[in-house]
């Protein structure tokens, strides 16, 4: 008998837990550690923050769904990981033992790197919590009673800007709707060294899709942005050229600013010796496993990518839903093969499929694999985005709610995008996965 404890309960973390469950063994034992007792749909935070969903909508309670297939929940969230010992602390004094550990937490957000930035004391607002969304929802309306410029983007060390393009496009959509839009000046702020890099070097022709769309929308920019500090209702900007070399200083005001910050492990890895990188950031090999810890596994937005290529600005690497839920499936067939007396053999596709909603339209793109080069390197835009981005919700949410383990990413997602004439560039870059 194991005890296999998955420590995070969001996009990562409850599908981890269901596929731990149906890939191990009846008399093992899979507990989920979180900090919250809520699973909430973190790529929907954008429409609470502007009031097109409420935060019950994308919630769901997490002892009840996971006590339907088994598996044992504590809300108690880690104070700290004890690898040497297969032990962690919990903030309410208690231990758990493990025999296997997966770490799905996300990051922590660095809010506290720039001065007067982040929703907690700071003069930002945030989509990267449910908890930041629900506040910037009352900002927004504050905003639009009495309206003026935006500053919306990402940060120096970022790595995603998916949300952050979104965002600003969910914004122009509901201010135009709200006949408000010619009063509102938006500029988008970014460390990218230009627009639609994404943290991937680009996919297809997204730096020409993306600019063409901020045009279109009357959002300016200013890329290779580093922020020296919010402060007196404005973003102070270094825009440096391609060699990192200071190149203008801009002074930029808001009423209503939401940049994405960079992130960092938790602090409950922070700082163990062969677990994490300097960052935080859990260190995996192939097979999603931790090289100084072999019972430690790690999934998600906390494991540690480089960055693809250098950038004037530091740029971070993002995980999307394909990725994590490719680690996810290799992961629990690895934990099961070491519970069964084998070694670990699958490997995740770090692939990268992305649905960005614009409110009235949308663009996605798919990566395969995510860091060039890449046997395809597709993007798009058009409204049936929009419609996907909102069946893709929908369909997770019942994911969580039946507990079931099932794939869904090149199951319906591919399919939802139309993707016909990539099909089979598609499928024979995903080796072994279901045909579509």
């Amino acid at each position: 008998m194991a005890h296999i404890v998955v420590m995070g309960a969001g996009i990562g973390g409850v599908p981890m837990a269901y596929e731990m469950r149906d890939a191990a063994r009846k008399e093992d034992t899979v507990t989920v550690v979180s900090n919250t007792p809520t699973f909430h749909f973190t790529p929907s935070n954008p429409w609470v923050a502007v009031n097109w969903r409420k935060r019950e909508d994308i919630e769901i309670e997490l002892a009840p769904v996971l006590a339907k297939r088994g598996i044992e929940f504590s809300p108690a969230g880690v104070a700290k990981v004890y690898p040497e010992e297969n032990r962690l602390e919990l903030l309410d004094g208690q231990e758990i033992i493990y025999d296997y550990l997966v770490i799905a937490t996300g990051p922590a957000l660095a809010f506290d790197e720039i001065e007067g930035f982040g929703p907690h004391g700071g003069l930002t607002q945030s989509v990267c919590h449910v908890d930041h969304a629900a506040h910037a929802a009352e900002a927004w309306e504050a905003f639009c009673a009495d309206p003026g410029p935006i500053v919306v983007g990402a940060v120096q060390g970022a790595s995603c800007y998916g949300p952050a393009y979104e965002f600003a496009a969910i914004m122009d959509t509901d201010l135009r709707r709200r006949k408000i839009r010619d009063k509102v000046p938006m500029t988008f702020v970014t460390a990218e060294p230009y627009i639609g890099h994404l943290g991937l070097g680009g996919v297809g022709d997204s730096r020409g899709m993306m600019e063409s769309i901020l045009r279109s929308r009357h959002i300016d920019w200013i890329c290779n942005a580093k922020i020296e500090k919010f402060a007196d209702g404005a973003a102070h900007v270094i825009e440096v050229d391609d060699d990192g070399n200071e190149k203008k200083r801009h002074t930029v005001p808001f009423s209503f600013s939401m940049m994405l910050p960079s992130f960092r492990g938790i602090p409950a890895v922070m700082g163990v010796p062969g677990l994490v990188n300097p960052r935080g950031f859990v260190i995996v090999d192939k097979h999603q496993r931790n090289p100084a810890y072999p019972n430690v596994f790690s999934i998600g937005v906390c494991v540690a990518i480089p960055p693809v290529g250098k950038t004037p600005v530091p740029v971070g690497v993002p995980k999307t839903g394909y990725m994590i839920e490719s680690m996810v499936t290799a992961t629990a067939h690895n934990i099961a093969n070491l519970l069964n007396g084998e070694e670990p053999d699958r490997e995740a596709t770090w692939n990268a499929i992305c649905l960005a909603d614009f409110g009235d339209s949308g663009a996605a793109f798919v990566a395969l694999p995510q860091i060039p080069p890449r046997n395809v390197n597709w993007f798009s835009t058009g409204w049936w985005v929009h419609a996907a981005k909102i069946a893709f919700e929908k369909y997770f949410m019942h994911k969580i709610r039946a507990g079931t383990s099932e794939p869904i990413y090149e199951k319906y997602v591919l399919k939802a995008l139309g993707i016909t004439k990539l099909k089979d560039k598609i499928l024979h870059a995903i080796p072994d996965e279901p045909k579509l």
